[in-house]
């Protein structure tokens, strides 16, 4: 394996990009040995980057939230990278806190009514905004070819539980209610996220499904979705450590967005509890290193159970938060590639 010293010079030497731009076999011996666990290997360039990750300085729970939140935006803008497109708007609506900025992604070449994703960012509920998933906002549009409205939802601890899922709520409603005026096809709006965000989509999916009043989705886009709140399956412990998303900061998160243990059976928190009946088809990705592994594919097979149309993909040697690595290697952007492509048909 490469010394430390020899990998922070080439880190400085070629940046993120150009370190994982070097042919495979070179990532591997910079990664070290390879690391296996449950019979899932870890991915080269996600080892690799875990060692840099690891040489960097203090993990992001361990500092205050504002300088946290500051850090966790500036290395997802670093493993985003500059992705093309062909529109950025933003645009402030009332919320129920007060305003609600949502961004607007349209692809290059694309003209009239269109499909349309509303994303919903991950974080914990206490970390991202869009900035932080301007990348892989604009790496979906791109792909997938459909409009895409990124919500910079209330955050934990100023905002705790259940804001974060009132302002997806009033979003996804209002973006459907002006669909039309927006160039977005009614019929054909998915509800999408990454953790925090892959619960909070989970969720509009299932009170859309029973609600009267509102556009239900026409897809579901869950990448390695938080689901639970009541129980820890075992990949929270298994991988609690040493892979990025860790039991520290899943228990500030919770900690911060939780008022207390009663919120814990709210309707609007945890969707492995709640009814998915007549919910969208869905696509549901996980990581095999990613401590959510376990309650994501116990949640396909909820959705499964309820009568959902499923497609669920393990992306095996990967880690959470690799949705928002499409700047970086090869490993992150291939798995996401395949995610646009199932949003792509779910909204043919």
């Amino acid at each position: 394996m490469v010394s430390t010293t020899k990998l922070l010079a080439l880190v400085q030497a070629k940046g993120a990009q150009g370190l994982f731009s070097l042919p495979t076999p070179v990532i591997r011996r910079l990664a070290g040995r390879p690391r296996t666990v449950e019979g899932r290997t870890l991915d080269p360039e996600m080892q690799l980057l875990l060692r840099i990750m690891g040489l960097q300085g203090p993990a992001v729970e361990t500092l205050s939230i504002t300088r946290g939140r500051r850090m966790y935006t500036e290395a997802f803008q670093m493993l985003g990278g500059a992705q093309p497109i062909g529109a950025v708007t933003d645009r402030t609506i009332d919320g129920p806190g007060g305003p609600l900025a949502l961004r607007f992604y349209t692809p290059r070449g694309l003209s009239g009514r269109s499909p349309a994703l509303v994303y919903l960012h991950g974080g914990g509920w206490v970390y991202g905004d869009l900035d932080a998933y301007d990348a892989v906002c604009r790496f979906l549009a791109e792909e997938a070819q459909v409009r895409v409205v990124s919500v910079d939802y209330r955050l934990a601890p100023e905002a705790q539980f259940p804001a974060g899922f009132e302002d997806a709520w009033a979003a996804w409603r209002w973006v459907t209610e002006h669909a039309t005026g927006l160039g977005i096809e009614p019929s054909a709006i998915a509800v999408g996220g990454d953790s925090a965000g892959g619960n909070l989509s989970a969720l509009v999916a299932q009170h859309a499904a029973h609600a009267d009043d509102v556009v239900a989705p026409a897809f579901q886009l869950l990448i390695y979705p938080a689901t639970d709140f009541v129980e820890e399956l075992p990949s929270r412990t298994l991988l609690g450590e040493g892979y990025l998303l860790t039991k520290a900061f899943m228990d500030l998160c919770s900690d911060s967005y939780l008022a207390g243990d009663e919120d814990r059976a709210d309707a609007r928190l945890s969707p492995l509890r709640q009814d998915a009946t007549g919910a969208a088809p869905a696509y549901v990705v996980t990581a095999g290193f990613d401590p959510l592994r376990d309650e994501g594919t116990a949640y396909v097979e909820h959705l499964r159970a309820a009568g959902v149309t499923v497609e669920h993909v393990e992306e095996r040697g990967l880690i959470h938060g690799f949705a928002n690595m499409v700047g970086i290697g090869r490993s992150a952007p291939r798995a996401m590639r395949r995610a646009a492509a199932a949003l792509q048909r779910g909204l043919s």
